[in-house]
């Protein structure tokens, strides 16, 4: 039997990170909801790229253990699937933060079945150590893991410097970094050969980025590629404790996003140093943040400062970007660039 994951309906309200990625490939929890299918349908199905002669399934729902087979026997009966205790659909970005505790919970019985296990090094303080996943080839020292809140994964070839303290539920992908002081609340995930410090709290950064240095990011989602400069902050929590609203697009309404809600970020994007963030601001995708104000809670894609980013020049600067990760740029990347930013009136 194969599958057939669609965001067709789905893509609109989940951007900026639906503009460069099929939603199946937005991380949350330890994976992403491709990778969650991939291992669980071993033996059950595959996944197929057409409908035809496949269960199509809504691509915004997180499969589980205790899910998938529920979704695969719904979907292929034309039942429609809603939210609930056991199954959980992200439906705004803001998802991805609110919905990680769970999800992280949910990943951590798939990891558990894998055997390639490193010991707990001496130096490292750990509460509840049954709950610590450490993989091969991981280096870690002095440093303190807390898994009595949530389970604790570290992914191979990641390092955590010593002097860390890290509170789960909380995972970091493969050869991340989490840097000297980290102070990283749950649930948080980090993505491959994504590079952290300072203080992070219910937050999702996915590859490829860096959060390096002193400043908070909170209740917060940030994309592939992108770096925030030292000092980088964002607020989560009004000063009034009243309901954040944050807005997808230039021509939409403002959506409640609940009481705490911090920084939505799209792929290859870069801050200035001590840059803050209000309370539920959406930058889009390729941005760059300078100035002496505070940005405004909506960035179009493509912004420079206060300037429209040129095509040309963004496409470069993201290629070095890459470059400094051993990494280039893609042909396919370039198409979903240029069609992004000829499309910039109408988002």
């Amino acid at each position: 039997m194969n599958i057939y994951l669609d965001d067709t309906h789905v893509k609109e309200n989940l951007t900026p990170f639906s503009l460069t990625r099929h939603v199946a490939d937005i991380n949350i929890g330890i994976f992403s909801i491709r990778e969650k299918w991939e291992k669980l349908l071993e033996g059950v199905a595959t996944i197929s790229n057409s409908q035809e002669n496949a269960v199509v399934i809504n691509a915004a729902i997180i499969p589980t253990v205790d899910n998938f087979q529920i979704i695969i026997d719904k979907s292929k009966n034309g039942f429609p699937i809603e939210e609930e205790d056991s199954i959980k659909i992200i439906k705004y970005p803001w998802h991805i933060f609110q919905l990680n505790d769970w999800a992280l919970r949910m990943d951590f019985k798939l990891i558990t079945k894998e055997n390639h296990l490193q010991e707990i090094p001496e130096t490292v303080q750990v509460i509840n150590a049954q709950e610590v996943f450490i993989s091969k080839d991981v280096q870690i020292s002095h440093c303190i893991l807390n898994a009595s809140t949530g389970p604790i994964y570290i992914a191979k070839g990641a390092q955590i410097m010593e002097g860390a303290m890290i509170r789960g539920p909380f995972s970091l992908g493969e050869y991340g970094v989490v840097k000297m002081g980290a102070k990283i609340y749950g649930a948080t995930s980090i993505g491959k050969q994504s590079v952290v410090g300072g203080e992070i709290k219910n937050s999702v950064i996915f590859d490829y980025s860096n959060k390096a240095h002193d400043g908070y990011l909170g209740d917060s989602v940030i994309g592939s590629w992108c770096n925030l400069g030292a000092g980088t902050t964002n607020s989560n929590v009004k000063n009034n404790f009243s309901p954040v609203k944050m807005q997808l697009s230039q021509h939409k309404k403002n959506i409640e996003a609940g009481i705490k809600a911090g920084l939505i970020m799209g792929d290859y994007c870069k801050t200035a140093i001590n840059t803050s963030f209000n309370t539920g601001t959406v930058v889009g995708v390729s941005c760059n943040i300078f100035g002496n104000e505070m940005p405004p809670k909506f960035v179009p894609n493509f912004t420079w400062g206060n300037e429209m980013y040129n095509i040309d020049k963004a496409i470069v600067d993201i290629q070095k970007w890459k470059q400094s990760k051993q990494q280039e740029i893609t042909n396919q990347e370039i198409d979903i660039l240029k069609n992004i930013h000829q499309n910039l009136n109408h988002a």
